[in-house]
Protein backbone atom coordinates (compact mmCIF):
# COMPACT_ATOMS: atom_id res chain seq x y z
CA UNK A 1 0.00 0.00 0.00
CA UNK A 2 1.52 3.52 -0.80
CA UNK A 3 2.27 6.26 1.60
CA UNK A 4 1.72 9.84 1.10
CA UNK A 5 4.31 11.60 0.30
CA UNK A 6 6.03 13.29 3.25
CA UNK A 7 6.66 17.06 3.95
CA UNK A 8 9.90 18.12 2.28
CA UNK A 9 12.07 17.96 4.71
CA UNK A 10 13.95 21.60 6.64
CA UNK A 11 17.53 21.96 5.27
CA UNK A 12 18.40 24.31 8.04
CA UNK A 13 14.98 25.69 8.51
CA UNK A 14 12.77 25.75 11.90
CA UNK A 15 11.78 22.49 11.81
CA UNK A 16 15.71 21.62 12.36
CA UNK A 17 17.06 23.72 14.84
CA UNK A 18 15.30 26.09 17.14
CA UNK A 19 15.47 25.08 19.70
CA UNK A 20 12.71 27.19 22.53
CA UNK A 21 13.03 27.31 26.03
CA UNK A 22 10.45 24.89 27.56
CA UNK A 23 9.62 23.28 24.07
CA UNK A 24 7.84 20.48 26.01
CA UNK A 25 4.09 20.20 27.40
CA UNK A 26 4.16 19.58 31.51
CA UNK A 27 1.37 16.65 32.30
CA UNK A 28 -1.55 18.37 33.44
CA UNK A 29 -0.54 21.54 32.20
CA UNK A 30 -3.54 22.22 29.93
CA UNK A 31 -5.30 25.38 30.35
CA UNK A 32 -9.19 24.94 31.01
CA UNK A 33 -10.63 27.59 29.76
CA UNK A 34 -14.45 27.55 28.65
CA UNK A 35 -14.95 27.90 24.89
CA UNK A 36 -16.68 31.27 23.96
CA UNK A 37 -18.20 32.38 20.09
CA UNK A 38 -16.17 33.61 17.68
CA UNK A 39 -16.34 35.32 14.96
CA UNK A 40 -19.43 32.91 13.56
CA UNK A 41 -21.93 32.85 15.87
CA UNK A 42 -22.23 29.28 17.32
CA UNK A 43 -19.67 27.56 14.60
CA UNK A 44 -16.54 26.14 15.61
CA UNK A 45 -13.34 26.01 13.56
CA UNK A 46 -11.21 22.97 15.07
CA UNK A 47 -9.01 21.21 12.09
CA UNK A 48 -9.35 17.71 12.57
CA UNK A 49 -5.87 15.70 11.36
CA UNK A 50 -6.91 14.23 8.24
CA UNK A 51 -5.08 10.47 8.42
CA UNK A 52 -3.30 9.81 5.11
CA UNK A 53 -3.23 6.13 4.91
CA UNK A 54 -5.28 4.87 8.03
CA UNK A 55 -5.70 6.16 11.91
CA UNK A 56 -2.59 7.18 13.32
CA UNK A 57 -1.27 6.46 17.01
CA UNK A 58 -1.24 8.90 19.83
CA UNK A 59 0.62 12.07 19.35
CA UNK A 60 2.58 11.11 16.57
CA UNK A 61 -0.59 10.73 14.32
CA UNK A 62 -0.08 11.59 11.00
CA UNK A 63 -1.72 14.11 8.94
CA UNK A 64 -2.24 15.21 5.43
CA UNK A 65 -3.79 16.72 4.48
CA UNK A 66 -18.50 35.15 -18.07
CA UNK A 67 -20.63 35.53 -21.12
CA UNK A 68 -17.85 36.86 -23.46
CA UNK A 69 -14.83 37.84 -20.77
CA UNK A 70 -13.73 41.84 -20.61
CA UNK A 71 -10.13 42.52 -22.01
CA UNK A 72 -10.83 46.06 -20.74
CA UNK A 73 -7.90 46.08 -17.99
CA UNK A 74 -9.28 43.63 -15.42
CA UNK A 75 -6.12 41.79 -15.22
CA UNK A 76 -3.75 43.87 -12.63
CA UNK A 77 -2.17 41.61 -10.46
CA UNK A 78 -3.01 41.85 -7.21
CA UNK A 79 -0.48 43.25 -4.36
CA UNK A 80 1.40 41.06 -3.13
CA UNK A 81 0.22 38.42 -5.07
CA UNK A 82 2.79 35.61 -6.40
CA UNK A 83 2.81 31.31 -6.14
CA UNK A 84 4.19 30.09 -2.83
CA UNK A 85 4.76 26.54 -1.34
CA UNK A 86 2.10 25.52 1.38
CA UNK A 87 4.15 27.38 4.06
CA UNK A 88 4.99 30.16 2.20
CA UNK A 89 4.42 33.36 3.78
CA UNK A 90 1.64 35.49 2.46
CA UNK A 91 3.57 38.38 0.99
CA UNK A 92 6.44 40.36 0.42
CA UNK A 93 7.87 42.22 3.40
CA UNK A 94 6.79 46.47 2.25
CA UNK A 95 9.62 47.81 0.55
CA UNK A 96 12.50 50.10 2.29
CA UNK A 97 12.89 54.13 0.75
CA UNK A 98 14.74 53.35 -2.18
CA UNK A 99 17.79 55.33 -1.37
CA UNK A 100 21.08 55.46 -2.49
CA UNK A 101 23.31 53.27 0.40
CA UNK A 102 19.60 51.68 1.54
CA UNK A 103 17.80 52.42 5.08
CA UNK A 104 16.37 49.45 6.59
CA UNK A 105 18.55 46.72 6.99
CA UNK A 106 17.24 43.22 5.35
CA UNK A 107 17.81 39.66 6.21
CA UNK A 108 17.52 36.83 4.26
CA UNK A 109 14.61 34.06 5.69
CA UNK A 110 15.56 31.09 2.95
CA UNK A 111 18.89 30.36 1.12
CA UNK A 112 19.07 31.21 -2.76
CA UNK A 113 21.04 30.40 -5.58
CA UNK A 114 21.53 33.34 -8.43
CA UNK A 115 19.49 31.86 -11.63
CA UNK A 116 21.45 34.43 -14.13
CA UNK A 117 24.70 37.02 -13.51
CA UNK A 118 22.42 39.57 -12.14
CA UNK A 119 21.07 38.19 -8.89
CA UNK A 120 23.01 37.41 -6.18
CA UNK A 121 23.44 33.74 -4.31
CA UNK A 122 23.04 34.19 -0.37
CA UNK A 123 22.35 31.86 2.64
CA UNK A 124 19.66 32.09 5.33
CA UNK A 125 20.70 35.02 7.77
CA UNK A 126 22.99 36.83 5.17
CA UNK A 127 22.40 40.83 5.55
CA UNK A 128 21.60 43.26 2.94
CA UNK A 129 21.68 47.17 2.43
CA UNK A 130 18.30 47.75 -0.58
CA UNK A 131 19.71 49.61 -3.21
CA UNK A 132 16.67 49.70 -5.73
CA UNK A 133 12.90 48.81 -4.94
CA UNK A 134 11.56 49.64 -7.87
CA UNK A 135 11.50 46.18 -9.48
CA UNK A 136 8.45 44.82 -7.56
CA UNK A 137 9.28 41.06 -6.77
CA UNK A 138 13.57 41.98 -7.40
CA UNK A 139 15.32 44.33 -5.24
CA UNK A 140 19.00 45.83 -5.62
CA UNK A 141 20.85 45.34 -2.95
CA UNK A 142 24.37 45.03 -1.63
CA UNK A 143 25.22 41.95 0.73
CA UNK A 144 26.87 43.06 4.03
CA UNK A 145 29.18 39.98 3.98
CA UNK A 146 30.27 39.73 0.63
CA UNK A 147 30.40 43.41 -0.54
CA UNK A 148 28.29 41.63 -3.93
CA UNK A 149 25.68 43.69 -5.37
CA UNK A 150 22.95 42.09 -7.48
CA UNK A 151 19.40 41.25 -7.42
CA UNK A 152 17.13 39.44 -5.04
CA UNK A 153 13.76 37.99 -4.36
CA UNK A 154 11.67 40.28 -2.52
CA UNK A 155 9.75 37.93 -0.84
CA UNK A 156 13.03 35.82 0.61
CA UNK A 157 13.94 38.40 3.21
CA UNK A 158 12.12 41.01 5.65
CA UNK A 159 13.32 43.75 7.76
CA UNK A 160 15.67 43.00 10.83
CA UNK A 161 14.48 42.32 13.60
CA UNK A 162 10.89 42.71 12.51
CA UNK A 163 7.91 40.13 12.97
CA UNK A 164 8.30 39.22 9.73
CA UNK A 165 11.60 37.90 10.05
CA UNK A 166 9.94 35.29 12.78
CA UNK A 167 10.41 31.61 11.94
CA UNK A 168 7.22 31.47 13.10
CA UNK A 169 5.62 34.62 10.79
CA UNK A 170 3.59 33.01 8.14
CA UNK A 171 2.07 36.40 7.58
CA UNK A 172 -0.89 36.93 5.24
CA UNK A 173 -2.25 33.48 4.93
CA UNK A 174 -5.99 32.27 5.24
CA UNK A 175 -7.13 29.91 8.24
CA UNK A 176 -7.66 27.32 6.26
CA UNK A 177 -3.95 27.26 4.64
CA UNK A 178 -2.27 27.27 8.31
CA UNK A 179 -4.79 24.36 9.22
CA UNK A 180 -3.23 22.43 6.02
CA UNK A 181 0.30 23.64 6.94
CA UNK A 182 0.04 22.47 10.69
CA UNK A 183 -1.53 18.95 10.17
CA UNK A 184 1.09 18.37 7.70
CA UNK A 185 3.16 15.26 8.20
CA UNK A 186 5.99 15.53 10.39
CA UNK A 187 4.55 18.10 13.00
CA UNK A 188 3.83 17.13 16.11
CA UNK A 189 1.54 19.07 18.64
CA UNK A 190 2.48 22.29 20.00
CA UNK A 191 3.62 23.47 16.40
CA UNK A 192 2.65 26.48 15.51
CA UNK A 193 2.51 29.63 13.72
CA UNK A 194 1.12 33.27 13.61
CA UNK A 195 -0.62 35.16 10.76
CA UNK A 196 -2.53 38.10 9.86
CA UNK A 197 -5.38 38.27 11.03
CA UNK A 198 -8.93 37.95 8.54
CA UNK A 199 -10.99 40.48 10.22
CA UNK A 200 -8.73 43.10 12.25
CA UNK A 201 -6.42 44.96 11.00
CA UNK A 202 -3.26 45.47 12.99
CA UNK A 203 -3.58 42.32 14.72
CA UNK A 204 -2.88 38.49 14.56
CA UNK A 205 -4.01 35.03 15.11
CA UNK A 206 -2.08 32.61 16.64
CA UNK A 207 -2.28 28.76 15.25
CA UNK A 208 -1.68 25.69 17.03
CA UNK A 209 -1.29 22.19 16.35
CA UNK A 210 -3.01 20.51 19.23
CA UNK A 211 -3.79 16.46 19.63
CA UNK A 212 -6.65 14.93 22.07
CA UNK A 213 -8.44 10.90 21.86
CA UNK A 214 -11.39 12.35 21.25
CA UNK A 215 -10.70 14.53 17.93
CA UNK A 216 -7.26 13.23 17.16
CA UNK A 217 -4.80 15.75 15.40
CA UNK A 218 -6.55 19.08 15.05
CA UNK A 219 -5.63 23.02 15.10
CA UNK A 220 -6.56 25.48 17.53
CA UNK A 221 -6.99 29.04 17.16
CA UNK A 222 -6.54 32.04 19.28
CA UNK A 223 -7.09 36.14 18.68
CA UNK A 224 -4.27 37.82 19.20
CA UNK A 225 -5.57 41.05 19.83
CA UNK A 226 -4.25 44.51 19.70
CA UNK A 227 -4.26 47.22 22.66
CA UNK A 228 -4.73 50.98 22.08
CA UNK A 229 -1.15 51.64 23.64
CA UNK A 230 0.32 49.51 21.14
CA UNK A 231 0.45 45.50 22.65
CA UNK A 232 -0.31 42.59 22.22
CA UNK A 233 -2.52 39.98 24.28
CA UNK A 234 -4.53 36.85 23.93
CA UNK A 235 -5.67 37.30 27.49
CA UNK A 236 -5.92 40.70 29.31
CA UNK A 237 -3.98 38.99 32.35
CA UNK A 238 -0.98 38.77 30.15
CA UNK A 239 0.03 41.71 28.07
CA UNK A 240 3.05 42.34 26.33
CA UNK A 241 5.05 44.96 24.21
CA UNK A 242 5.33 42.78 21.17
CA UNK A 243 4.28 39.60 19.85
CA UNK A 244 7.87 38.43 20.05
CA UNK A 245 7.60 38.88 23.89
CA UNK A 246 4.05 37.51 23.94
CA UNK A 247 5.47 33.92 21.95
CA UNK A 248 8.18 33.55 24.48
CA UNK A 249 5.79 33.94 26.80
CA UNK A 250 3.74 30.58 25.83
CA UNK A 251 6.77 28.85 25.28
CA UNK A 252 7.75 28.62 28.60
CA UNK A 253 4.36 28.16 29.86
CA UNK A 254 0.96 27.15 28.30
CA UNK A 255 -1.00 29.68 30.61
CA UNK A 256 -4.42 28.73 29.73
CA UNK A 257 -3.66 27.86 26.42
CA UNK A 258 -4.53 24.25 24.44
CA UNK A 259 -0.11 23.82 25.21
CA UNK A 260 2.75 25.41 25.36
CA UNK A 261 4.19 26.40 22.31
CA UNK A 262 7.06 23.70 21.27
CA UNK A 263 8.31 24.91 17.62
CA UNK A 264 7.59 26.98 14.25
CA UNK A 265 5.50 25.44 11.88
CA UNK A 266 7.69 24.63 8.55
CA UNK A 267 8.18 27.48 6.63
CA UNK A 268 8.91 25.90 2.82
CA UNK A 269 10.88 28.02 0.10
CA UNK A 270 8.36 30.71 -1.94
CA UNK A 271 7.99 30.32 -5.43
CA UNK A 272 8.82 33.27 -7.53
CA UNK A 273 6.60 34.87 -9.76
CA UNK A 274 9.46 35.10 -12.84
CA UNK A 275 12.02 33.02 -13.41
CA UNK A 276 14.75 36.68 -12.91
CA UNK A 277 14.34 40.01 -13.03
CA UNK A 278 15.14 40.70 -16.61
CA UNK A 279 11.78 38.00 -17.43
CA UNK A 280 9.43 40.28 -15.44
CA UNK A 281 8.68 41.82 -18.18
CA UNK A 282 10.11 40.25 -21.19
CA UNK A 283 9.40 36.63 -20.75
CA UNK A 284 9.22 35.57 -24.23
CA UNK A 285 12.42 33.71 -23.82
CA UNK A 286 15.24 32.14 -26.62
CA UNK A 287 14.51 28.09 -26.76
CA UNK A 288 18.27 27.18 -26.91
CA UNK A 289 17.61 28.57 -23.02
CA UNK A 290 15.56 25.21 -22.28
CA UNK A 291 16.87 21.78 -21.94
CA UNK A 292 14.18 19.23 -21.26
CA UNK A 293 14.98 16.56 -19.17
CA UNK A 294 12.39 13.92 -18.71
CA UNK A 295 9.11 13.63 -20.27
CA UNK A 296 6.10 13.50 -18.24
CA UNK A 297 3.56 13.22 -20.38
CA UNK A 298 1.88 12.83 -23.75
CA UNK A 299 -1.43 14.79 -24.23
CA UNK A 300 -3.58 15.06 -27.83
CA UNK A 301 -1.63 18.40 -28.45
CA UNK A 302 1.53 18.01 -27.32
CA UNK A 303 4.05 16.96 -24.50
CA UNK A 304 4.97 17.70 -20.97
CA UNK A 305 8.41 17.94 -19.70
CA UNK A 306 10.32 18.16 -16.69
CA UNK A 307 13.57 20.54 -17.67
CA UNK A 308 15.71 23.56 -16.38
CA UNK A 309 16.02 27.50 -17.66
CA UNK A 310 19.11 28.52 -17.95
CA UNK A 311 21.18 25.68 -16.53
CA UNK A 312 20.00 26.94 -13.19
CA UNK A 313 16.07 26.72 -12.59
CA UNK A 314 13.65 22.93 -12.21
CA UNK A 315 10.45 24.06 -14.73
CA UNK A 316 7.44 22.43 -16.57
CA UNK A 317 7.82 22.87 -20.67
CA UNK A 318 4.72 21.83 -22.30
CA UNK A 319 5.40 21.43 -25.97
CA UNK A 320 2.40 22.04 -28.69
CA UNK A 321 2.20 20.14 -31.90
CA UNK A 322 2.60 22.67 -34.59
CA UNK A 323 -0.85 23.63 -35.87
CA UNK A 324 -2.53 23.15 -32.51
CA UNK A 325 -2.64 27.13 -31.80
CA UNK A 326 -2.11 30.60 -33.83
CA UNK A 327 1.28 31.81 -32.14
CA UNK A 328 -0.41 35.55 -32.51
CA UNK A 329 -3.41 34.43 -30.80
CA UNK A 330 -1.37 32.71 -27.54
CA UNK A 331 1.05 35.77 -27.38
CA UNK A 332 -1.81 37.32 -26.54
CA UNK A 333 -4.18 34.98 -24.24
CA UNK A 334 0.09 34.65 -22.32
CA UNK A 335 -0.11 38.10 -21.98
CA UNK A 336 -3.55 37.84 -19.57
CA UNK A 337 -2.04 34.78 -17.98
CA UNK A 338 0.90 35.65 -17.10
CA UNK A 339 -0.79 38.59 -15.11
CA UNK A 340 -3.19 35.98 -12.98
CA UNK A 341 -1.05 35.28 -9.25
CA UNK A 342 -2.58 33.20 -6.93
CA UNK A 343 -1.30 30.69 -4.93
CA UNK A 344 -3.98 27.48 -6.40
CA UNK A 345 -2.82 28.48 -10.01
CA UNK A 346 0.06 27.01 -11.40
CA UNK A 347 2.51 29.93 -12.40
CA UNK A 348 2.97 30.75 -16.05
CA UNK A 349 6.76 31.77 -16.29
CA UNK A 350 7.73 32.60 -19.69
CA UNK A 351 7.16 31.26 -23.68
CA UNK A 352 8.61 30.76 -27.20
CA UNK A 353 6.14 32.19 -29.45
CA UNK A 354 7.51 30.66 -32.48
CA UNK A 355 6.34 27.21 -33.34
CA UNK A 356 6.55 24.56 -31.90
CA UNK A 357 5.10 27.09 -29.10
CA UNK A 358 6.73 26.24 -25.72
CA UNK A 359 5.07 27.23 -22.27
CA UNK A 360 7.05 27.46 -19.29
CA UNK A 361 5.69 27.26 -15.82
CA UNK A 362 6.82 26.20 -12.25
CA UNK A 363 7.05 22.39 -11.69
CA UNK A 364 4.88 20.51 -9.55
CA UNK A 365 6.16 16.91 -8.03
CA UNK A 366 3.52 14.61 -8.13
CA UNK A 367 2.30 15.57 -12.02
CA UNK A 368 -1.61 15.82 -12.99
CA UNK A 369 -4.23 15.10 -10.31
CA UNK A 370 -6.00 12.26 -12.64
CA UNK A 371 -2.49 10.39 -12.72
CA UNK A 372 -2.32 10.82 -8.82
CA UNK A 373 -5.60 9.89 -8.20
CA UNK A 374 -5.13 6.69 -10.83
CA UNK A 375 -2.29 5.72 -10.54
CA UNK A 376 -0.07 7.65 -7.64
CA UNK A 377 -0.61 8.04 -4.01
CA UNK A 378 -3.68 9.24 -4.69
CA UNK A 379 -5.63 5.82 -4.59
CA UNK A 380 -4.92 5.70 -1.15
CA UNK A 381 -6.49 9.75 -0.04
CA UNK A 382 -9.86 9.07 2.50
CA UNK A 383 -12.79 11.56 2.15
CA UNK A 384 -11.39 14.70 4.19
CA UNK A 385 -8.14 15.16 2.23
CA UNK A 386 -10.25 14.69 -1.17
CA UNK A 387 -12.60 17.22 -0.39
CA UNK A 388 -9.89 19.12 0.79
CA UNK A 389 -8.26 19.26 -2.50
CA UNK A 390 -11.53 20.35 -4.28
CA UNK A 391 -11.90 23.41 -1.76
CA UNK A 392 -7.76 24.11 -3.10
CA UNK A 393 -9.20 24.00 -6.61
CA UNK A 394 -12.37 25.96 -5.69
CA UNK A 395 -10.44 28.42 -4.18
CA UNK A 396 -8.20 28.77 -7.20
CA UNK A 397 -11.12 29.01 -9.57
CA UNK A 398 -13.11 31.80 -7.09
CA UNK A 399 -9.89 33.68 -7.88
CA UNK A 400 -10.53 33.52 -11.48
CA UNK A 401 -13.90 34.30 -11.18
CA UNK A 402 -12.83 37.55 -9.27
CA UNK A 403 -10.88 38.57 -12.33
CA UNK A 404 -13.12 37.90 -15.00
CA UNK A 405 -11.26 35.52 -16.78
CA UNK A 406 -12.70 31.90 -17.48
CA UNK A 407 -10.73 28.39 -17.85
CA UNK A 408 -13.30 26.40 -20.03
CA UNK A 409 -11.40 23.18 -19.85
CA UNK A 410 -11.64 22.36 -15.39
CA UNK A 411 -11.24 19.05 -15.39
CA UNK A 412 -9.08 16.62 -13.17
CA UNK A 413 -6.04 16.11 -16.20
CA UNK A 414 -5.64 20.48 -15.70
CA UNK A 415 -4.53 20.65 -12.18
CA UNK A 416 -1.32 19.66 -10.83
CA UNK A 417 -0.55 18.17 -7.67
CA UNK A 418 2.97 19.46 -5.70
CA UNK A 419 4.47 17.96 -2.34
CA UNK A 420 1.72 17.61 0.40
CA UNK A 421 -1.51 17.66 -1.35
CA UNK A 422 -1.29 21.24 -2.72
CA UNK A 423 -3.49 21.45 -6.02
CA UNK A 424 -2.72 24.78 -8.43
CA UNK A 425 -5.22 25.11 -11.40
CA UNK A 426 -3.14 24.32 -14.93
CA UNK A 427 -4.02 25.48 -18.66
CA UNK A 428 -6.45 28.57 -17.93
CA UNK A 429 -7.53 29.58 -20.72
CA UNK A 430 -5.84 27.70 -23.26
CA UNK A 431 -8.81 26.02 -24.64
CA UNK A 432 -10.36 28.96 -26.71
CA UNK A 433 -7.29 29.12 -28.65
CA UNK A 434 -7.16 25.13 -30.45
CA UNK A 435 -7.69 25.18 -33.63
CA UNK A 436 -7.66 21.24 -34.18
CA UNK A 437 -11.27 20.39 -36.25
CA UNK A 438 -12.09 17.33 -33.57
CA UNK A 439 -11.95 20.23 -30.80
CA UNK A 440 -13.76 23.06 -32.49
CA UNK A 441 -15.99 21.30 -33.99
CA UNK A 442 -17.20 20.85 -29.95
CA UNK A 443 -18.60 16.82 -30.22
CA UNK A 444 -15.53 15.85 -31.98
CA UNK A 445 -13.44 13.22 -30.30
CA UNK A 446 -11.31 15.15 -28.94
CA UNK A 447 -13.34 17.74 -27.25
CA UNK A 448 -13.95 16.85 -23.50
CA UNK A 449 -18.11 16.44 -24.04
CA UNK A 450 -18.41 14.78 -20.67
CA UNK A 451 -17.04 18.04 -18.51
CA UNK A 452 -18.81 20.26 -20.62
CA UNK A 453 -21.77 22.61 -19.77
CA UNK A 454 -24.73 21.88 -22.51
CA UNK A 455 -24.74 25.12 -23.34
CA UNK A 456 -20.86 25.34 -23.89
CA UNK A 457 -21.14 21.62 -25.85
CA UNK A 458 -24.20 22.70 -28.05
CA UNK A 459 -24.05 26.61 -28.18
CA UNK A 460 -20.68 27.71 -27.55
CA UNK A 461 -21.75 29.45 -24.49
CA UNK A 462 -18.86 29.60 -22.02
CA UNK A 463 -18.65 31.53 -19.14
CA UNK A 464 -17.47 31.13 -15.52
CA UNK A 465 -20.30 29.38 -14.92
CA UNK A 466 -20.16 26.47 -17.58
CA UNK A 467 -16.85 26.05 -15.05
CA UNK A 468 -19.11 25.64 -12.23
CA UNK A 469 -20.55 22.74 -14.09
CA UNK A 470 -17.22 21.12 -15.16
CA UNK A 471 -16.21 21.77 -11.45
CA UNK A 472 -19.25 19.77 -10.30
CA UNK A 473 -17.76 17.31 -12.99
CA UNK A 474 -14.44 17.15 -11.73
CA UNK A 475 -15.88 16.31 -8.00
CA UNK A 476 -17.05 12.90 -9.33
CA UNK A 477 -13.26 12.16 -10.68
CA UNK A 478 -11.94 12.76 -6.75
CA UNK A 479 -14.15 10.70 -5.32
CA UNK A 480 -14.21 8.08 -7.69
CA UNK A 481 -10.27 7.77 -7.54
CA UNK A 482 -10.17 9.42 -11.30
CA UNK A 483 -13.44 7.53 -13.07
CA UNK A 484 -13.94 8.46 -16.36
CA UNK A 485 -17.70 10.88 -16.05
CA UNK A 486 -20.74 9.43 -16.95
CA UNK A 487 -19.38 5.49 -17.28
CA UNK A 488 -20.62 3.28 -20.19
CA UNK A 489 -21.99 6.08 -21.73
CA UNK A 490 -20.19 7.70 -24.99
CA UNK A 491 -19.96 11.54 -25.99
CA UNK A 492 -23.32 11.93 -27.85
CA UNK A 493 -25.13 9.28 -25.26
CA UNK A 494 -24.21 11.94 -22.60
CA UNK A 495 -24.96 14.91 -24.20
CA UNK A 496 -28.81 13.78 -25.42
CA UNK A 497 -29.06 12.51 -22.08
CA UNK A 498 -27.93 15.55 -20.36
CA UNK A 499 -29.88 17.28 -22.17
CA UNK A 500 -32.98 15.37 -21.11
CA UNK A 501 -32.57 16.22 -17.65
CA UNK A 502 -30.32 13.24 -16.95
CA UNK A 503 -27.82 13.76 -14.18
CA UNK A 504 -24.96 11.21 -12.74
CA UNK A 505 -26.27 9.13 -9.49
CA UNK A 506 -24.09 9.70 -6.04
CA UNK A 507 -21.05 7.96 -6.92
CA UNK A 508 -20.16 4.65 -4.01
CA UNK A 509 -18.90 6.08 -1.11
CA UNK A 510 -19.87 10.22 -1.44
CA UNK A 511 -21.79 11.88 1.30
CA UNK A 512 -25.39 13.04 -0.66
CA UNK A 513 -24.27 16.32 0.83
CA UNK A 514 -21.45 16.53 -1.57
CA UNK A 515 -23.56 15.04 -4.55
CA UNK A 516 -26.09 17.29 -3.66
CA UNK A 517 -23.14 20.23 -4.51
CA UNK A 518 -22.55 18.87 -7.45
CA UNK A 519 -26.16 18.57 -8.52
CA UNK A 520 -26.05 22.48 -8.12
CA UNK A 521 -23.47 22.98 -9.94
CA UNK A 522 -25.54 20.71 -13.08
CA UNK A 523 -28.22 23.05 -12.81
CA UNK A 524 -29.64 23.61 -16.18
CA UNK A 525 -30.01 27.30 -16.02
CA UNK A 526 -26.47 28.67 -15.74
CA UNK A 527 -27.34 31.66 -13.26
CA UNK A 528 -29.05 28.90 -10.63
CA UNK A 529 -25.62 27.24 -10.38
CA UNK A 530 -23.45 28.61 -7.39
CA UNK A 531 -20.30 30.93 -7.45
CA UNK A 532 -17.33 29.46 -6.59
CA UNK A 533 -16.61 31.95 -3.95
CA UNK A 534 -19.80 29.80 -2.22
CA UNK A 535 -17.80 26.55 -3.51
CA UNK A 536 -15.08 27.40 -1.73
CA UNK A 537 -16.77 28.17 0.94
CA UNK A 538 -18.61 25.41 1.43
CA UNK A 539 -15.73 22.79 0.86
CA UNK A 540 -13.39 24.61 3.41
CA UNK A 541 -16.09 24.57 6.51
CA UNK A 542 -17.59 20.95 5.14
CA UNK A 543 -16.43 18.98 8.33
CA UNK A 544 -16.58 22.04 10.64
CA UNK A 545 -19.97 21.52 12.94
CA UNK A 546 -20.06 22.59 16.58
CA UNK A 547 -17.21 24.99 18.21
CA UNK A 548 -16.41 28.29 17.62
CA UNK A 549 -13.71 29.82 14.99
CA UNK A 550 -11.01 30.81 18.14
CA UNK A 551 -10.39 29.71 21.07
CA UNK A 552 -11.02 32.14 23.63
CA UNK A 553 -8.15 34.16 25.47
CA UNK A 554 -10.90 35.35 28.55
CA UNK A 555 -12.24 33.58 30.93
CA UNK A 556 -15.06 36.20 30.33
Amino acid sequence: MGAIPPCTPCSGGACSHWEPQGAHQAPGELGGLELEQGSSPGIIRVALGLGAVGKGQGHATTSHRAGTRSRCGLLTPPQGGREGCPASPGSPPSPPCATGGGVTLFIALYDYEARTEDDLTFQKGEKFHIINNTEGDWWEARSLSSGATGYIPSNYVAPVDSIQAEEWYFGKIGRKDAERQLLCHGNSRGTFLIRESETTKGAYSLSIRDWDEAKGDHVKHYKIRKLDSGGYYITTRAQFSTVQQLVQHYIERAAGLCCRLAVPCHKGTPKLADLSVKTKDVWEIPRESLQLLKKLGNGQFGEVWMGTWNGTTKVAVKTLKPGTMSPEAFLEEAQIMKRLRHDKLVQLYAVVSEEPIYIVTEFMSQGSLLDFLKDGDGRYLKLPQLVDMAAQIAAGMAYIERMNYIHRDLRAANILVGDNLVCKIADFGLARLIEDDEYTARQGAKFPIKWTAPEAALFGRFTIKSDVWSFGILLTELVTKGRVPYPGMNNREVLEQVERGYRMQCPGSCPPSLHELMVQCWRREPEERPTFEYLQSFLEDYFTATEPQYQPGDNQ
